[in-house]
């Protein structure tokens, strides 16, 4: 069903997508700061959860939609935009107090599961993406067009969970020693706080590829 050569292609080009930091992985990182490692890692998680969906949608045409209803376009990337935004205000109103041990106390892993899984779902440059790399290692001549589409998805979804993962993972333990301080524990907030809105600013003002 797939052409090794084009896969073998694909494994390095989606490495170095993975590798390269990016919205998600700034979005990861900034959930990882106020949530610790739990909530980075589920933030990774729910991103993960979204591109799969992404994929599937890319996969069975239904991006096709964005091209014959421009405006569906522009309605999710401004509902994205907003909740980055409500996330963004969420940090920087947080005037929590760490415990002894610095735990954090942002979002729980439930929670930012779905933090992370809405604000790449609500991103519709990522469908545009997948729609502009994914058919560049597919070969039609082969057949099962959407089964590769879907492999190709799949292989880039582990890929990027194992690195945002792990970034998440680091970025929370690193918050959760820095906040034994109030203060510190405070400038986190801001920073993550201010992510969260470059992140909305980003996605309101990029034109679409």
């Amino acid at each position: 069903m797939m052409d090794m050569s084009l896969y073998a292609a694909f494994l390095v080009a989606a490495l170095a997508l993975c590798v390269t930091p990016g919205p998600d992985m700034m979005f990861v990182i900034a959930m990882g700061g106020r949530g610790g490692p739990a909530a980075g890692v589920m933030a990774a998680f729910g991103v993960a959860c979204a591109m799969l969906v992404h994929t599937v949608a890319a996969a069975f045409g239904l991006s096709t939609l964005f091209t014959t209803l421009p405006t569906l376009y522009h309605v999710l990337r401004w509902a994205g935009a907003a909740y980055l935004l409500y996330l963004a205000v969420k940090a920087f109103r947080d005037r929590s107090v760490p415990t002894a041990e610095g735990t954090p106390s942002g979002p729980g892993m439930r929670r930012a599961f779905w933090q992370g899984a809405v604000t790449n779902l609500l991103n519709p440059k990522v469908i545009l993406f997948n729609v502009a790399f994914l058919p560049q290692f597919v070969d039609p001549s082969l057949g099962h067009v959407s089964g590769q589409f879907l492999l190709l998805g799949a292989t880039l979804v582990v890929m990027g969970f194992l690195w945002d993962g792990s970034v998440g993972l680091l970025s929370g333990r690193l918050a959760s020693f820095l906040r034994r301080s109030a203060r510190v524990n405070r400038w986190l907030n801001v920073v993550s706080g201010t992510v969260f809105t470059g992140l909305a600013v980003r996605l309101v003002v990029t034109s679409p590829k």
